[in-house]
């Protein structure tokens, strides 16, 4: 069995058992002989428990700071010789008053700091595998992504809290224990899994991300209160109604994980049964800002029935959430909203996991938003040069790398008309797309015109009028393929790509793709997984 991400720690204890803790801790009534040492909760050692120590085992707990080695027996608050998340909720008792500060003494001074509690998370979870939580490349470029103020960070500790919920009148088939879900959601990377590469939602983010994104976070199974209909279109309902059964057992500040002040993002999945018209998987903003849990607001939600069918049946529920969790981040669809043929992209090039194939991995456009190249993995063209030669390799491997040919001057955030080339190919992310969708490798191009996107990222805009809909798909539009066919649209060694190829031009004023960009891309050779490409003026 796979391990479980560790995110934070024991967050199912019941609110009965939180009371039975703070009833057991350390009784300091007897101390007036005995020499101060510190006090419980004082992480940092500075004789005070305030809030730099709820800052320190948040961190801590969610796997992305230390605590000091002398520092370790003061956190264990509940003295049960683990450091919890029971220990942070009467962490944050102690510094907001509502119980008195207690003292450490001479003669309670262990001998020597339980191991456990200053290294790794206690043993009610398991240390994250470097497979899921690799250092972060200190030379990440900045994500633009942000600029759009959608609430799930895409580098670094990013989290998401999962409510499993059925209602007493819709019922699950299949009824996953939340554990399990868990191990679905953010286990490590499993590839023998038969859903690879949606072993897990961690595993999936962690290789398209190159481990710019540390996806982690907790499941809770609930069933409502009233029947399904009660909620049908009242989200915020069952929102606040699921929070408020965990909050006295949970710390749900934990889930913030760029300390920006709200959870992350909050899933809310429901039994395929619910029906379409009100659960089919969408994402959004939360419509209650004035409510709070644990101190923190609620960020995106999302909401849907992409249910897991079986315990080894689960792809379904993985790739729908992640393409939500796209939006949540601040993409927009990329597919067409009338018509009998939503697809945004077509053929084997046109793949995308915020395409109606939201299947496979995400492509150059969505990752260079999202912050997931180092910055030596971006090329750019210069015009003033006659010719330049440059290097694409496996987009699907954590050495993938992109080429920008801008139109003019190049946005420092990307926020410009420019193409996109990259080298992709079916493996990795791209390995298992829906049974409909074609796949190949080869080098590809997007024409993206991001000039408009800046602060609209999550309204979906995607043409130049302000709106998601224009035209059946004419005109301006945030994200094209080049040679947008039906057919396997690759390019590949010994092809040429310039103004006659469908798509290879800049918009004009009447938002037509008609002005020649002055270059050709010659493919040159594909050896040991990298292909060469050849820029030069025509």
């Amino acid at each position: 069995m796979k391990n479980t991400v560790c995110k934070l720690a024991a967050l199912t204890l019941s609110a009965a058992g939180a009371v039975s803790a703070a009833v057991m801790l350390p009784e300091s009534n007897a101390a007036a002989e005995r020499t101060l040492l510190g006090y419980y909760g004082d992480v940092n050692h500075d004789m005070e428990v305030n809030a730099a120590d709820l800052v320190i085992l948040s961190k801590y707990l969610l796997c992305t700071g230390s605590i000091a080695e002398e520092c370790g027996y003061n956190a264990d608050i509940d003295k049960d010789g683990k450091i919890t998340s029971l220990d942070l909720a009467i962490l944050r008792k102690l510094v907001t008053g509502t119980i008195e500060p207690i003292g450490i003494y001479s003669e309670e001074e262990p001998t020597t700091t339980p191991p456990e509690t200053t290294t790794a998370p206690p043993e009610t979870t398991t240390v994250p595998p470097e497979t899921t939580t690799p250092e972060q490349k200190p030379d990440f470029i900045s994500p633009s992504i942000a600029e759009c103020g959608a609430s799930l960070p895409s580098q670094g500790e990013a989290n998401l809290v999962i409510f499993y919920v059925d209602f007493p009148d819709c019922k699950y088939d299949f009824d996953p224990t939340a554990e399990q879900i868990d191990e679905i959601a953010f286990g490590e990377e499993d590839t023998s899994d038969s859903n690879y590469p949606f072993d897990s939602m961690s595993a999936f983010y962690e290789r398209s991300s190159k481990g710019a994104m540390n996806l982690g976070g907790k499941t809770f199974r609930y069933t409502t209160k009233e029947n399904r209909s009660a909620y049908d279109t009242d989200k915020v309902k069952l929102a606040e109604e699921c929070y408020e059964a965990f909050k006295d057992s949970v710390d749900f500040a934990q889930f913030d994980g760029d300390g920006d002040g709200m959870i992350d993002a909050t899933l809310f999945t429901v039994p395929t049964s619910a029906g379409d018209d009100n659960w089919w998987p969408c994402a959004g903003g939360f419509g209650d800002p004035n409510y709070r849990v644990d101190g923190v607001s609620v960020g995106h939600i999302i909401t849907g029935n992409a249910q897991i069918e079986a315990a080894d049946n689960y792809k379904n529920f993985v790739s729908s959430y992640l393409h939500e969790m796209g939006h949540c981040m601040g993409l927009p669809d990329y597919y067409l909203y009338w018509g009998n043929d939503s697809e945004g992209m077509h053929g084997t090039a046109g793949i995308e996991l915020m395409d109606t194939d939201a299947t496979t991995d995400f492509g150059a456009f969505s990752k260079l938003m999202l912050g997931w190249y180092d910055s030596s993995q971006i090329s750019v063209y210069d015009s003033s040069a006659d010719s330049q030669t440059f290097t694409l390799k496996n987009a699907q491997t954590a050495d993938g790398n992109c080429l920008i040919i801008p139109c003019g001057e190049l946005d420092g955030q990307y926020f410009s008309e420019y193409f996109i080339v990259e080298y992709a190919t079916a493996e990795g992310n791209n390995s298992s797309p829906a049974w409909w969708v074609n796949t190949g490798s080869g080098v590809r191009i997007y024409h993206i015109n991001a000039e408009l996107q800046r602060d609209y990222w999550y309204t979906y805009l995607k043409y130049q009028n302000g709106s998601e809909y224009n035209n059946d798909g004419v005109g301006t539009r945030l994200i094209r393929i080049v040679n947008d066919t039906d057919t396997d649209n690759f390019f590949h060694t010994g092809d040429t790509i310039d103004s006659s190829i469908s798509g290879f031009g800049w918009y004009d004023s009447s938002e037509n793709e008609s002005i020649d960009p002055g270059v050709k891309i010659t493919i040159d050779s594909l050896e040991n997984d990298t292909y060469t490409v050849t820029v030069s003026k025509k």
